[in-house]
């Protein structure tokens, strides 16, 4: 069975909107940026992860804010030929980019149990808060990697659902807070 991970740069009120900018609109955009002395060590878990990664995963709207971007990005090369899952219901095949590997359209979250049920190594899922809500909700996360940054930020998407479902341990596997404050934390649920 795969591995389900989702990834994060997380606010520590627990927003995850347009932490780099982007294209949304959140009036705090590129929060991860800004007021926050970069330090490469507090990044190494996001080098890791695209040595890690043997698939990724996104909701249609992170799909579409990554795939103009992300295939041509330097940062990004060693995940350009991987297989890509996008969960949607509404995105047709015609809006795929065609110079970013292998993308699949998974229509439900049977389907998503199934590419977890088959052979292969660790998905990371990015972005994507509303596919994090239903996954998370249906217990199909197996690893959280979180940079929680010391900022508070009151509105925006947030990483986890207000869904009132059962309670999930989780296990920290590995921790650590960075000198300007960032915090990684890697989870797994337990089960």
């Amino acid at each position: 069975m795969r591995t389900l991970i989702y990834t994060a740069f997380v606010s520590l009120d627990g927003v995850i909107d347009s932490p780099g900018g982007g294209t949304e609109a959140h009036r705090s955009a590129g929060w991860t940026f800004k007021d926050i002395d970069f330090l490469p060590e507090a990044y190494e878990l996001k080098g890791r992860e695209i040595e890690e990664a043997t698939a990724l995963m996104f909701g249609r709207t992170s799909y579409e804010v990554f795939s103009p971007v992300w295939p041509d990005m330097e940062d990004f090369a060693a995940l350009k030929e991987l297989p890509k899952y996008v969960v949607s219901t509404t995105l047709g095949q015609d809006a795929l980019v065609d110079n970013w590997g292998d993308i699949t359209i998974l229509r439900s979250l049977e389907d998503v149990v199934k590419v977890k049920e088959s052979d292969g190594g660790p998905i990371f899922i990015h972005g994507s808060a509303a596919l994090a809500h239903s996954l998370s909700d249906a217990g199909l996360i197996d690893r959280y990697h979180l940079l929680v940054f010391p900022v508070l930020l009151g509105a925006g998407k947030r990483m986890f659902s207000d869904t009132d479902k059962d309670k999930q341990m989780l296990k920290v596997v590995e921790s650590e807070t960075y000198a300007n404050g960032i915090t990684k934390l890697v989870y797994d649920v337990v089960r």
